[in-house]
């Protein structure tokens, strides 16, 4: 779970662009200046020499942010399955702070899809797409079959997600997924470690 947690954490830092805590920066945007050429993520110069970072088409709007945290607030899970995800909310950054491991396991499994509905499709499916694999992952059974349509999934999931976000989100613990299907298969389900 705590795999799931950095990678929610990154995620949902970098979709809602919480100040200091998203990995869609001003040197990443750099490194999209040097390595890649979607020109929309570069760094613009203005005419009083103030460099600006241009809104990205995977991140919200403060106004758009404000009603993801404003859903979660009111949002309400079964007695016992999460704690009140809307008592770890700040409205005024558009954030949510404190969460735990089992917190961002939950949100991860099951509201990231919806709370994200809003993003354009080509970024929505791979996110979603995310979110089913660790939910998949984390189930009680495991079969063969599944493990290796995982595989399969996970590398074209990442893939997509590289073209979508820039090279600064693509830490180590986000390729992990990667590995995470051959850990399963050696040593079975999440729940019996």
């Amino acid at each position: 779970m705590h795999i799931e947690k950095n990678y929610f954490d990154n995620l949902f830092n970098t979709v809602m662009d919480v100040k200091g805590k998203t990995e869609d920066n001003p040197k990443a945007r750099m490194d999209i200046k040097e390595y890649c050429r979607r020109k929309e993520l570069w760094l613009q110069e203005l005419q009083n020499g103030k460099i600006v970072k241009p809104k990205a088409n995977f991140s919200f709007t403060l106004d758009e942010k404000r009603e993801i945290i404003e859903w979660v607030k009111n949002l309400r899970m079964p007695e016992g399955y999460a704690s009140n995800l809307g008592k770890r909310e700040d409205m005024n950054e558009g954030k949510l702070i404190g969460m735990k491991s089992h917190d961002c396991h939950v949100f991860m499994e099951t509201s990231i899809p919806i709370a994200f509905s809003h993003l354009p499709e080509r970024i929505w499916k791979p996110i979603t797409e995310i979110s089913l694999f660790f939910k998949d992952l984390c189930s009680g059974k495991l079969l063969e079959s599944s493990l290796d349509r995982m595989e399969e999934n996970i590398l074209v999931t990442t893939t997509k997600l590289e073209k979508i976000f820039p090279c600064g989100f693509f830490d180590v613990m986000n390729h992990l997924p990667i590995h995470l299907v051959q850990e399963a298969r050696l040593r079975g389900p999440v729940q019996t470690r």
